[in-house]
């Protein structure tokens, strides 16, 4: 008898009988996979649940407090919220190479507290490999086991035997369980495995770590659902081009989705960057058209970064806007009103806009810097190198408050910086800054004739 199928849309799981191009719930093109329908009875998910409970009044539960587990990796922590919280389910994705599996093997050992166990379960890699990537990091941790398997049953007996106190499961596309007849990595098989990783870490307390893989336009592959199961959604960012990653949430029930942790990628693996402005601004060129630097916050931490903007005359009818690091949109809108506000004539002109160092920024905050460091490129007149600039530009040409701007001029003050040109409704409620000059601007035309001055 032929085995039922049908058509399960990776990216929703929308579910046809028959093939579409389409998917006619989320839109996705070629994302309709065919897979097997188990028959009743047989291949049923087997989420493991948890204990009965009942409804109680929120005043009569009992608040505990969380006890976080200490990777000793500052920026690691800083992005989880203070720690690894005891029975959360992790997932991490990125690009291939980017550093995914030399991050958890570097924090993995750190979990196991006395003679603790900690597993690695491999779906790609063999115990051989990871051997020879653990001595290149030097991780030498005789309390890290390493299993090379795919099958989720038997992972759990190694666990059941181990009892680790955490796990890495690399990655979750390879994984599969005998309770779903589709094949791995399929969208059943993802949503099982996960489930069941889920209710598993629920019950033992035991944190783990899913890595995940990423399709083509960055998200994690395979359905969203997965996102909506685990704990914890973190991106590993980073151009291949550059020794630095930015690893960043972007979902966590445990503490804020603003703070990004800063890597830096060498032979020996990722060490911690604890002062990302001082890194971002190393290289930075004094004399230089069509350069300044922005404070943007992340989290709670100020980071100063370089942006760079240049322009050059077109040589086609409809001039080139491009933008990395910044959103185009925005820097389209801040050209517009550059154009009607201030007179400035860039419909003949190419406008690139860039953030040094691979990080992106999405506050407007930094919009201001964006219009001076493509006016200093038109009018070929560098802006001093000491000079900071905060404040979000109107459609009216106005200069808008930003949040934060105590701590951002702080940071840019300890950073050799002796100038900041910042909203006039920032400076009356600042407290004075020991050591950097103030100025407060009302419009972007003020702004560029103190700079310019």
């Amino acid at each position: 008898m032929r085995a039922k199928t049908s058509f399960f849309c990776q990216a929703c799981g929308h579910q046809t009988p028959r093939w579409l191009g389409r998917c006619p719930d989320c839109g996705s093109w070629n994302s309709l996979k065919e897979e097997r329908i188990a028959a009743p009875g047989k291949g049923r998910p087997v989420v493991a649940r948890l204990a009965a409970s009942k409804a109680t009044p929120i005043d009569a539960i009992e608040a505990v407090g969380e006890n976080r587990l200490k990777t000793d990796i500052g920026e690691f922590d800083r992005v989880l919220g203070g720690g690894v919280v005891p029975g959360s389910v992790i997932l991490i994705g990125g690009d291939p190479g980017i550093g995914k599996t030399t991050l958890l093997l570097q924090t993995l050992p750190r979990l196991g507290l006395g003679d603790d166990k900690v597993l690695y379960v491999s779906g790609e890699e063999s115990p051989r490999q990871i051997k020879m990537r653990g001595q290149r990091l030097g991780v030498y941790d005789a309390g890290l086991y390493v299993l090379a398997e795919t099958s989720l049953e038997e992972i759990f007996k190694t666990v059941q035997e181990l009892q680790p106190a955490a796990m890495v499961v690399d990655s979750i596309q390879t994984v599969y369980t005998d309770q779903m007849t589709s094949a791995p990595g399929s969208l059943s098989q993802v949503q099982e495995v996960a489930g069941q990783l889920m209710g598993f870490a629920k019950r033992s307390g035991v944190p783990v770590f899913i890595i995940g893989h990423v399709t083509k336009e960055g998200a994690i592959a395979g359905p969203r659902l997965l996102e909506h199961i685990v704990d914890t959604v973190l991106y590993f960012e980073g151009d291949k081009g550059h020794a630095y990653r930015i690893l960043r949430a972007v979902k966590n029930r445990f503490g804020s989705t603003n703070e990004i942790g800063v890597f830096e990628m060498k032979d020996t693996g990722l060490d911690e960057v604890s002062n990302p402005s001082e890194l971002f601004l190393a290289e930075r060129p004094e004399k230089s058209t069509g350069s300044v630097v922005v404070s943007s916050l992340e989290g709670s931490r100020p980071i100063l970064v370089e942006l760079q903007a240049l322009v050059s005359a077109t040589g086609y009818s409809l001039p080139k806007r491009m933008a990395n690091g910044v959103e185009l949109n925005r820097v389209s809108l801040l050209l517009a009103v550059m154009e009607k506000r201030f007179g400035l004539h860039l419909s003949g002109q190419d406008v690139y806009v860039n953030v040094v160092g691979g990080i992106s920024i999405d506050e407007p905050a930094i919009d201001l810097g964006i219009v001076t460091a493509v006016t200093s490129s038109l009018r070929e007149r560098p802006v001093d190198h000491r000079t900071v600039l905060l404040g979000e530009v109107g459609l009216g040409g106005e200069v808008r408050a930003v949040s934060q701007a105590e701590l951002r001029i702080r940071e840019a003050a300890k950073m050799g910086f002796r100038r900041c040109l910042l909203p006039e409704r920032n400076l009356a409620k600042l407290d004075p800054v020991q050591g950097m000059e103030v100025v407060g601007v009302r419009e972007v035309g003020e702004a560029l004739d103190a700079v310019f001055q």
